[in-house]
């Protein structure tokens, strides 16, 4: 269903998502922000936000080149209007009314760097933004790409408490790609249809925290302890293998602006009130004693409607939960931190 929307417009052109005349009663208005749209992810994302029918208009920040990206997704004949802004002094217009801001913004991973150097850079580019989020539309639902993930999510909450606008049901971490990946490499394995494959992952966002419970993988599959590990250790180095395949030119970008757009548009999706819209996410939760942790979340009005439970675990994966743990919690104290320095 979330796919659905994306995959109509790659296969077939005269849909009613190109039709110029788009019945934009149909659909409410909704304003997405892009913030890092200029960069390897935000780049593609912005086409992918530009395809999508749900959103009418679309504002696209970075602290340069945003104009060349904006006049150019601009061209593209889909709803949306685009408008491009550049610059710390054009963050708050770009914000400005905004139902959904998509944080792609940072630095990427190099080879041989941990998600933890990243940390310093990216964490002090959160917080900034994070702060113009809280003036400029602190009602927003706010979907966290920027790595390290486990980490830039609880920033984000402690800024937005300081500024007295924490919605816990607004915040999430994009943890979107673990899942597009562990579907990818079960379908592989299981040789079934990748369409159809469905994979809770459950956890954070980096290594060993990211846990796919493929013992709840659809349609199912006879695969062996050894494949099942096999896998679980693929989707959690996922983002190690497009590192080191770039030499030293980048990180996940084309595959992590998809899971983005897919995210945003399931956000979308329950803004609107479409009914049984459930997506893993990173959020704040009580499913364990870890105050954020990634699982199925069904997405409403409000955001979050519901942080659902892990459902039955194998023997593998509650060894895998508890092994995560102490290192989510070490990066979520981290965050927490960094943000009240």
């Amino acid at each position: 269903m979330m796919l659905r929307s994306i995959k109509s417009l790659a296969t077939s052109p005269s849909s009613h998502i190109l039709r110029r005349g788009y019945a934009s009663e149909a659909v409410p208005d909704r304003k997405v922000a892009v913030l890092g749209a200029a960069g390897g992810i935000g780049q593609p994302l912005a086409l992918l936000m530009k395809l999508n029918p749900l959103v009418s208009s679309l504002a696209l920040y970075d602290i340069a080149n945003t104009p060349g990206v904006a006049a150019d997704v601009s061209h593209i004949n889909t709803r949306s209007e685009v408008s491009g802004y550049s610059g710390e002094a054009e963050l708050g217009k770009a914000l400005e009314g905004a139902d959904v801001v998509i944080i792609p913004a940072g630095v990427p991973r190099k080879p041989g760097m941990t998600r933890d150097d990243l940390f310093n850079i990216n964490a002090g580019i959160v917080k900034g933004l994070c702060q113009a989020i809280a003036k400029y539309c602190p009602h927003a639902l706010v979907n966290m790409i920027s790595n390290p993930v486990n980490s830039t999510v609880p920033i984000a909450a402690e800024v937005f408490k300081k500024a007295g606008t924490y919605d816990p049901k607004r915040l999430f971490g994009v943890t979107t790609l673990d899942v597009v990946r562990a579907k990818t490499f079960y379908a592989g394995k299981a040789k079934v249809p990748v369409a159809e494959v469905n994979v809770p992952v459950v956890g954070g966002h980096a290594g060993i925290t990211i846990l796919p419970l493929f013992s709840q993988a659809t349609p199912k599959a006879n695969l062996s302890d050894a494949e099942i590990t096999a896998l679980t250790k693929r989707t959690q180095d996922g983002g190690t293998e497009v590192v080191e395949a770039k030499a030293g030119k980048g990180s996940a970008t084309l595959s992590m602006a998809y899971a983005g757009a897919i995210f945003a548009d399931a956000c979308l999706k329950g803004l609107n009130g479409a009914p049984d819209v459930v997506e893993c996410s990173y959020v704040q939760s009580t499913i364990t004693e870890l105050p954020f942790f990634a699982s199925k979340v069904r997405l409403g009005k409000n955001g979050v409607e519901e942080v659902l439970g892990l459902g039955p675990l194998s023997d593998y994966e509650k060894e895998g939960l508890e092994k995560l743990k102490p290192e989510l919690q070490s990066s979520i104290e981290k965050g927490i931190k960094f943000a009240n320095q």
